[in-house]
């Protein structure tokens, strides 16, 4: 996945300007993005502080790993099974 050029302290700086009653095309002309990836970060990290983004970020990653592990655990039990099955 591509990296944002904005932090994430900085994506919660739009949205409160935007939320504080800055037009929303201000803000996107400001900052130099569009209004429809401003609407996508809104959507993902409106009504967050910073602190709840790096919570965001942790239960994100640990996500993550929890997925490769699944996946690493049903890869194994299906050799298993194959291989019990072969003989």
């Amino acid at each position: 996945m591509r990296k944002s050029r904005f932090t994430e302290a900085q994506i919660i700086g739009m949205i409160k300007e935007q939320e504080s009653g800055l037009p929303t095309a201000e803000v996107c002309r400001k900052h130099g993005l569009s209004q429809g990836t401003f609407y996508k970060y809104k959507s993902k990290y409106g009504g967050m502080e910073v602190s709840d983004v790096a919570k965001l970020r942790v239960m994100e990653d640990e996500n993550a790993r929890l997925k490769r592990l699944l996946a690493d655990t049903m890869l194994d039990n299906a050799v298993l099974k194959d291989l019990l099955g072969k003989s």
